[in-house]
């Protein structure tokens, strides 16, 4: 299924009700931003159409004055798929591989790099792209915040650099001594694990050799508008099948636990992060609250009238250690205040009302 386009204009805007949300929890932080030039890489992806989105809503209401650099590979594409962001005056695009872009001229204040090789077909046929994407991409992009004056660095990393959890562990801590298995080269637990680990290291290093406040968000799982729904994400085949007024089909045994934060929170925990996280410090960015993956299918369905059938395809196996990806937040609450404000099932309701509502 085609992800569904932006509609053209901000007064129009389907996100309005989320970015007025998203405003209201993020007083005292915009004003950092004004008259700021921001960088951004990964601004075609999920994370990066609602920063931008936000950042939009935040710059034109607030009249910062605040400009944004998005790096993209393709800028046509980026106009294609969300062109009122990329009309926008105050949007910037710079062409260029986030390994070797040219930096572009003048001072930057903060740096947000989401870019990641988020291809499933590029992970299977060259792991190697992968982890140079994320490593030496991160590099790259750590060395010109340095060159311009940045002075503060949101790198997105993720969950999967603690590798597989325990499956006796309910959440995951920031201080979890795990790691995933370097050999493993066909997990998202193994090379991206390795490389966003190796990533969040050289941000550490820049932090203490040259003083660059860089700020790490460990980021698990999430459901909104612009999440593709293609196969990358279990939450995102569910939404495609009821989109389809489909069966929803789940491929194994729908026992995996996984948590799902909205969009919305994810954004306010992301600006919250750029500019309020303490430096040289990872921060886990997601819901607490673990779910198995049948139910979260199952909560889809009922979200629709009616109800559309949910087919497991495997019976459990009781001998298998279950699989869990959830992480504990108490460091994001406890430090920044931060917390999840809209449920999953309010959360599956807009994100099927976006998609109903832009043109597909």
């Amino acid at each position: 299924m085609k992800q569904p386009a932006a509609l053209s204009t901000l007064t129009a805007n389907p996100l309005a009700a989320d970015l007025d949300h998203i405003l209201a929890h993020t007083r005292g932080l915009w004003e950092d931003l004004r008259g700021q030039r921001i960088f951004l890489t990964g601004g075609t992806g999920f994370f990066g159409c609602w920063l931008l989105e936000s950042f939009v809503w935040a710059n034109d209401r607030h009249h910062l004055g605040a400009q944004v650099t998005v790096l993209t590979r393709s800028p046509a594409a980026f106009q294609h798929k969300v062109p009122h962001l990329a009309g926008h005056p105050a949007i910037h695009l710079q062409a260029g591989d986030v390994r070797s872009f040219d930096f572009p001229r003048g001072e930057f204040s903060q740096v947000i790099h989401a870019a990641t090789e988020a291809d499933l077909s590029v992970m299977a046929s060259d792991p190697l792209q992968v982890f140079d994407v994320n490593v030496e991409g991160t590099r790259h992009v750590l060395e010109f915040a340095r060159q311009a004056g940045v002075r503060r660095f949101l790198f997105t990393s993720s969950g999967a650099i603690y590798g597989r959890q325990p499956p006796d562990l309910e959440r995951l801590p920031e201080h979890f001594s795990g790691g995933p298995d370097p050999t493993d080269t066909h997990s998202a637990y193994g090379i991206p694990g390795e490389a966003k680990r190796a990533a969040e290291s050289l941000c550490a290093l820049y932090f203490r050799q040259f003083g660059l406040t860089s700020v790490i968000a460990r980021c698990f799982t999430f459901i909104g508008p612009y999440l593709p729904l293609d196969g990358k994400f279990a939450v995102g085949n569910f939404l495609r099948d009821a989109l389809a007024r489909d069966s929803i089909r789940i491929a194994g045994d729908g026992t995996p636990c996984r948590s799902y934060l909205y969009a919305a929170d994810l954004t306010i925990w992301l600006w919250t992060l750029l500019l309020r996280g303490a430096g040289s410090q990872a921060y886990n960015v997601g819901s607490e609250l673990g779910l198995p993956i049948a139910a979260v299918a199952q909560a889809v369905s009922d979200s629709l009238t009616p109800p559309i059938p949910v087919q497991i395809a495997q019976a459990p196996d009781p001998a298998r250690p279950g699989s869990r990806y959830v992480p504990c937040t108490l460091k994001a609450r406890t430090e920044l205040g931060l917390r999840e404000t809209v449920d999953l099932n309010e959360a599956i309701r807009r994100t099927l009302n976006w998609c109903d509502q832009c043109p597909r």
